[in-house]
């Protein structure tokens, strides 16, 4: 049997492409790469954001038109979210949750013998340690845990992830170390809240961090993002973690709003000046460390006043990745009861944000023209080239490298979004 995965959404969605795919083939089925070699297409959708609902939607659509002789089954967050909407716009597809993953085979079989099995449900089965085919054979993800602890009034993830399940950290150094003796030069530690892990089990991601990275050989760990509200109970031993030379100086620590008011109407569970303190710790500790963070402009609860307040932020922090997103009631949610601020002005405060961003990055890569730098040479560059990560996870484009490899380098140019080097 022939099958094609397509995967939309974050790290630990890949990652459970990936195992999907490892499970087909150790069942005998060939993972292709298009839908018209495919018998079956496995759709694993994101349903974060409104935008990757309108794109899963239009996806499902499409391939219905397109190819209504093949066989669909539709995997993510989109299942547990909203099954409403999906039996309407694909009701002859197959379903697998996000915590089905191990049906996978069951569920193809099912297909190509014209049954449309729907596996649905919350299980604690774990998914550290099972087969995967990476997409890219220099890097491995492992999910340390699963589910989270918050309740924010905007996120729908929850609702399909569950409650935080985290899984024995002997088990996730044990897969480390398989990933490295195959090969893999960077580890990818992937949750929807990383700095949750252990929360319910008394382990500690700072420990965790701290036993994969003294495995031996010369590799690099990304930690995945850290909730503020969760990482405070340990932030010395998180720094002490992060100094190790396999770890990126990279924190992906979100904030969403730069307003103490609506961070509460958001359930975050923090204040600005709590995360703030965070990272003047980090930078303290490691100068040279980049910080990454999410921002929603628009909460329905943002007023002029605190929208300022978000822009003085990002100004005062300067945060060397900034993801941004328009808000938008996403189903279920808390906050879909409240009224959304029109479009227009939505647009207006985003496109400010942007120009904010945009000059920060822009002088802070800038500054890096002329350094000399390691970077780990991960892949090869959509244009030509090469992609190197610096050890602060900075992205440069490199002319002459070999992918799997570390490579001294000299920036010569900087861009807003990734450096040049030769």
């Amino acid at each position: 049997m022939k099958v094609y995965i397509e995967t939309l959404g974050c790290t630990f969605n890949q990652a459970d492409s990936q195992i999907m795919a490892g499970l087909l083939l150790e069942n005998n089925a060939e993972i292709v790469k298009t839908i018209e070699e495919a018998e079956v297409a496995i759709l694993n959708t994101c349903y974060v954001k409104h935008p990757t609902e309108h794109k899963v939607i239009n996806k499902i659509k499409k391939f219905n038109q397109d190819y209504p002789d093949k066989k669909l089954i539709v995997a993510g967050c989109m299942v547990e979210i909203e099954p409403e909407k999906l039996h309407q716009i694909a009701p002859e597809a197959g379903w697998i949750g996000p915590h089905q993953i191990k049906k996978a085979p069951e569920a193809v079989e099912s297909a190509l013998c014209g049954e449309n099995l729907r596996l649905t449900g919350f299980s604690r089965e774990e998914k550290v340690g099972l087969p995967k085919m990476r997409s890219n054979p220099y890097i491995h993800i492992i999910q340390i845990c699963e589910g989270c602890l918050g309740k924010c009034s905007y996120c729908c993830t929850r609702f399909a992830r569950g409650g935080l399940q985290s899984y024995p950290s002997k088990a996730i150094k044990e897969e480390a170390l398989q990933a490295l003796k195959e090969g893999c030069v960077e580890i990818q530690l992937t949750a929807q809240d990383t700095a949750a892990y252990g929360k319910e089990t008394g382990e500690k991601l700072s420990d965790l961090i701290k036993s994969i990275s003294s495995l031996e050989g010369d590799f690099r760990i990304r930690v995945g993002m850290m909730h503020p509200k969760n990482m405070m109970d340990d932030v010395d031993g998180l720094i002490e973690a992060f100094k190790s030379k396999n770890v990126y100086k990279f924190l992906h620590i979100p904030i969403q709003s730069g307003n103490d008011q609506v961070l509460h109407d958001m359930h975050r569970g923090h204040t600005v000046e709590e995360f703030k303190e965070i990272i003047t710790a980090f930078r303290k500790e490691i100068p040279e460390i980049s910080i990454a963070t999410d921002i929603i402009v628009g909460y329905p609860t943002e007023d002029e006043a605190a929208f300022e307040d978000t822009c003085d932020l990002i100004k005062d922090i300067k945060p060397n990745f900034i993801h941004l997103s328009k808000y938008k009631h996403r189903h279920r949610t808390e906050s879909s009861a409240l009224e959304e601020i029109h479009f227009t002005e939505l647009k207006r405060r985003s496109k400010f944000i942007e120009g904010i961003k945009t000059d920060i990055t822009r002088k802070d890569n800038q500054k890096l023209i002329g350094t000399t730098q390691e970077v780990l040479v991960v892949e090869k560059g959509r244009k030509g080239g090469f992609i190197g990560r610096t050890n602060s996870y900075m992205p440069v484009v490199v002319q002459d490298a070999e992918v799997g490899s570390f490579k001294i380098v000299k920036i010569t140019e900087a861009t807003s979004t990734y450096l040049r080097a030769s």
